[in-house]
């Protein structure tokens, strides 16, 4: 729930920011004027503190004690808020304490535990596994096998050097002969294929540029921490958006520890919830940070029978094989146990060792004669059927890892006494074998191991490769059932209102894989699936070159969702595709035959001229496009939860994945529109009637009454504020439109926000309600 907050500045709507060295403190403070004139209350700004030169986002911190210079230094941010609050706005910021650069010529913490080693007192800062890998650090910076690159290796006095990588050398080994000088060093630089199996360090995700921060240690905390809190209680800052909280040993405790630290200030956290999952009602913030909202909101704008046909047609156009590709929840299980044992390997191991280790030394006869290769099976089979990111301290264990899950991984063992692993690992998982450090310590593990597993397998590989609805694989979504019926919607908004208020709410970051506009194009796909495949079957016709049917439907839906756009944006986004699926090259097994054969079907066809076809079919979809992106917009800017905007999308913004979604954006936008309109009133009547959405506010559906009456979405503010839109839009003109459909609309006369002079009172024609545009805001005036 909600906890109590010393200091009242809870935000009504923030402006997310990509601070870049294109896009520094300076210029965020010349946005101020046009930012505020929109009627959000806070900038929200990506991760502010001293990160590796040249980073285009922030998250790969090398210094938490210094604000990044590349952006403007303190003093920039210290400007940049003095201009907003010039201009009546706060500052809330983005943190990652899960993490920090592996980059030791510009990380001097990690720089001094590479000189030092174990005893270094900012060893405590990294979770290293000083017990592998002889005690040192491996370092896969390599570009070959070592025998291929010594000659590469230069000492340089008191530094080793190897291209533009600089690492300390141990003191007193300066004059050894350079293989025993790498032998005496407290790491070890290695070929970086070695990562995936042999690496001794906790990552982000499989990123090995990332090393894991132990935060869960106060020491680590305050140092890691100290900036950002003299920040915040200064006044410089306001509130706190927490980056990957999953990743962390114990998400409970530390966000205890900053909710003390920071004296309550507006929290958020980035935490990826499955369907039906709670966000732990124990953690002391304000809510996510939004992305259960845009499944909702997304899903209110998709088909439920048309996303079934779509499936039936993009299985009949790509016939992909069931678990890979073809079927939902058979392709998150194959992707899972592809991470665990390449992407996620050296984190198998490791977690495995743990168990090893606690089952070898235990006491409890049921713990010993447990063979490592059991406990790694009874492990990967455990952690595949995690049907969410992961168990937490504060939370039962046993609704996570459950029964069924475990009946189902002892299948997998021929002797029935060996499968007994798995229960070994279920207990040990819920703690019933003590509580101790070496058993808190593998309960941590195995839910770090499982965050990065969900993350990995499910929105980095499966939403690559099951592709029916490329809108419905979006961060939070679940493709195997994209449609969210209006009643459900309606429940989710009741929970945020009762449970957290104050959450964020989002349709578009700098993560999602497709802006929400672009989402809004695809979501049309659902009401009229047959003619897409009519399409498809047009501009495929002769079947050339094409690599694979699956890439070749995500490319052609690609370009639909997009509209016209420059060719290389398209070919950039599907490259990373194909190689997030893995299907047939990935970012460490490259096959540039096949990269090339889908450069070319790119270039010839969805970017070419076939392609034009695809847009001509967008163009007659357009009005009901518009009716999407429109409903979605105000849906966001209204429903329960502080509304976050990404930049650029108060007005139409047509963006694929990292990085085209992370492109600076002029300010004021240059073709404004009705989306812009809407978004300005929204925002306004937010600023000017906080207590209308706030905590104390309530959230109330509204049903239309006749013949096209599922087609209008409804609900109230607090009785004073009502918004309407359109849903399933092409479906509704294929019915013969609105026709008599009403809106009882609670007493009293509403004028229309967008339109002063349009009010209406008791059953509103949603015909005239809609005249103008597919959605209405209202306002109670009387």
């Amino acid at each position: 729930m909600t906890p109590e907050r010393s200091d009242p500045a809870v935000p009504t709507a923030t402006y997310r920011l990509q601070l870049q060295p294109e896009f520094p403190f300076a210029a965020a403070a010349a946005a101020v004027p046009y930012l505020a004139s929109l009627g959000v209350s806070h900038l929200h700004l990506s991760p502010v503190l001293e990160a590796v030169p040249g980073s285009a986002h922030g998250y790969d911190v090398v210094d938490h004690a210094r604000v990044r210079e590349e952006l403007g230094g303190e003093e920039g941010l210290r400007a940049l808020a003095r201009t907003a609050r010039e201009h009546g706005l706060g500052l809330v910021v983005d943190i990652v304490p899960n993490h920090m650069a592996m980059a030791p010529r510009h990380n001097r913490a990690l720089w001094e535990v590479l000189r030092e080693g174990p005893k270094s007192p900012y060893a405590r800062w990294f979770d290293i596994d000083w017990e592998a890998q002889g005690g040192q650090v491996l370092l896969p910076v390599l570009g070959h096998p070592l025998g291929s690159e010594i000659e590469h290796l230069e000492v340089d006095g008191k530094l080793l050097r190897y291209y533009d990588h600089v690492f300390p050398l141990r003191a007193g080994t300066e004059e050894l002969p350079l293989p025993q000088l790498l032998d005496a060093q407290w790491y070890r630089p290695v070929w970086w294929r070695l990562a995936r199996t042999e690496l001794n360090y906790r990552r982000f995700f499989s990123i090995s540029e990332l090393i894991g921060v132990r935060v869960e240690d106060p020491e680590v905390f305050e140092a890691t921490h100290a900036k950002i809190l003299a920040l915040l209680h200064e006044g410089v800052i306001d509130g706190l958006r927490i980056d990957h909280p999953d990743g962390l040993a114990d998400p409970d405790a530390y966000l205890l520890r900053l909710h003390e630290a920071t004296g309550g200030r507006w929290t958020v956290v980035e935490k990826i919830l499955s369907d039906g999952e709670p966000l732990p009602a124990s953690w002391p913030v304000a809510g996510t940070t939004g992305y259960d909202a845009l499944r909702h909101v997304d899903g209110l704008f998709a088909d439920p029978a048309g996303a079934g046909e779509l499936l039936g047609q993009y299985r009949r156009f790509a016939a992909p094989q069931t678990d890979r590709g073809g079927d939902w929840e058979a392709t998150v299980r194959r992707a899972a146990y592809k991470v665990l044992t390449h992407e996620l390997a050296t984190e198998t191991d490791r977690l495995t060792r743990v168990a090893s280790r606690l089952c070898a030394l235990s006491p409890e006869p049921a713990l010993r004669d447990r063979a490592p290769w059991a406990l790694r099976t009874a492990l990967q089979e455990l952690l595949v059927r995690l049907e969410v990111y992961r168990p937490y301290a504060s939370g039962d264990a046993a609704r996570i890892v459950t029964e069924e899950a475990a009946a189902e991984a002892r299948l997998a063992f021929v002797v029935p006494e060996e499968a007994g692993a798995v229960d070994v690992v279920r207990d040990l998982v819920l703690g019933r074998y003590g509580d101790g450090p070496a058993f808190v310590e593998f309960q941590a593990r195995f839910a770090q191991t499982s965050s990065a597993l969900r993350a990995k397998s499910v929105e980095d590989t499966a939403f690559y490769r099951y592709v029916p609805l490329l809108s419905a694989t979006e961060v939070g979504g679940n493709p195997g059932r994209p449609a969210v019926l209006p009643e459900d919607f309606h429940a989710y908004c009741a929970r945020v209102q009762r449970d957290w208020p104050v959450s964020g709410t989002v349709v578009s970051t700098h993560d999602t894989k497709r802006s929400a506009d672009v989402r809004a194009a695809l979501a049309v796909l659902t009401e009229c699936p047959q003619r897409w495949a009519d399409v498809l079957a047009e501009v495929t016709r002769t079947g050339e070159g094409v690599p694979d049917a699956q890439l070749a439907w995500a490319a052609w839906q690609t370009v639909f969702g997009l509209g016209r756009a420059d060719a290389e944006r398209v070919q950039e986004a599907l490259l990373k595709h194909v190689r997030e699926a893995g299907l047939y090259t990935s970012w460490t097994e490259q096959e540039p035959a096949y990269e090339e054969a889908v450069a070319a079907f790119v270039a010839a066809g969805p970017c070419g001229a076939p392609g034009e076809q695809v847009t001509a079919f967008r163009s007659l979809l357009e009005p009901h496009i518009h009716a999407n992106l429109l409903g979605t917009a105000l849906v966001h800017l209204t429903m329960p939860g502080v509304p976050d905007l990404y930049q650029g999308t108060e007005s139409e913004y047509r963006a694929l994945v990292d990085p085209d979604n992370r492109r600076p954006v002029p300010f004021p936008p240059e073709h404004p529109g009705a989306k812009e309109s809407l978004t300005r009133a929204a925002l306004g009547l937010r600023a000017r009637r906080p207590d209308v959405f706030g905590d104390s506010a309530t959230y109330a559906p509204l049903a239309a009454e006749g013949p096209a009456a599922a087609h209008c979405v409804a609900f109230t503010r607090s009785g004073a504020v009502l918004t309407a839109a359109t849903r399933l839009s092409l479906r509704l003109a294929e019915a013969g439109g609105w026709r008599d459909t009403l809106l009882p609309l609670p007493p009293g006369r509403w004028a229309d926000v967008l339109a002063p002079e349009r009010e209406f009172t008791g059953h509103a024609r949603v015909a005239e309600l809609f005249e103008g545009l597919p959605v209405a805001l209202l306002e109670r005036v009387g």
